[in-house]
């Protein structure tokens, strides 16, 4: 039926059964599906250009360690979404990788549509997670030693749909994780809950200590925007082995 096509461009996808979820304890969940707004449509905003701003306080409220085994990941493990070490010859459906998990909320405080700089046609579709992705580097996600600045993990995310989640009073979405449009509306926010695939950094080989969560958007600086300044969140990590603290979430300028 077409109702029930997962390739349907007029339905949302993100948080679909085929978008895995998990709960703190990491029994995987089905998802509560979310009806599409009204508004949704192909009129632009183009006077003047995008502004992306992620907010650090929803990062702060909602950073916390998991534990999952290799075959829960497996959507994960196709999309990249790990660390190297879980790639290797002898690795287990059995065992276990530690993930640092995080929300993110990007708000478009411009006043233009921030829009996919690929082609419709060129999306590329996800058969494990059901949809298809615009963007190559939507936001990039580190884990830095505090004392040096150097990377120690990483979370790969290849690529992002983009849609708008929600908006401030007197804006409207029109954007959805789709094959149809993708993008994100002025006033608008696209929002990634903790709880679903890739959102997280694999810190299975990062040892206890003091660390700085970096989150970049628009990271490569693809899409134009009126001010790059705010693209940074960094957030100071204390990671125990057992759970992390997360405190002075903050927007800084690289």
């Amino acid at each position: 039926m077409v109702g029930d096509d997962p390739r349907n461009p007029f339905k949302n996808h993100r948080n679909t059964v085929f978008y895995n979820t998990y709960r703190p304890s990491g029994r995987t969940r089905t998802p509560t599906r979310r009806p599409q707004g009204s508004g949704y449509g192909t009129r632009y905003f183009h006077n003047g250009l995008p502004d992306l701003v992620p907010d650090p306080y929803y990062i702060q409220a909602a950073t916390y360690i998991q534990r999952l085994q290799m075959y829960a990941l497996r959507c994960a493990a196709e999309e990249n979404c790990l660390a190297r070490s879980a790639y290797r010859p002898g690795v287990r459906d059995i065992d276990y990788r530690v993930l640092l998990r995080f929300p993110q909320r990007v708000k478009n405080q411009g006043t233009a549509d921030f829009l996919p700089l690929k082609p419709r046609h060129q999306w590329e579709w996800h058969s494990c997670h059901q949809h298809y992705h615009s963007m190559d580097a939507f936001s990039n996600y580190d884990l830095l030693d505090v004392s040096t600045g150097r990377k120690v993990a990483e979370g790969h995310k290849a690529s992002f749909c983009l849609e708008d989640t929600s908006c401030d009073p007197g804006f409207r979405r029109r954007y959805a994780c789709t094959a149809h449009t993708q993008g994100l509306g002025p006033g608008c926010y696209d929002t990634y809950h903790a709880n679903i695939d890739c959102q997280w950094i694999d810190i299975t080989d990062v040892p206890p200590g003091n660390y700085i969560l970096k989150v970049t958007v628009n990271p490569n600086f693809q899409v134009p925007e009126s001010d790059f300044s705010n693209n940074v969140v960094r957030c100071d990590i204390r990671y125990t082995g057992s759970y992390v603290q997360t405190r002075n979430c903050r927007i800084t300028g690289n």
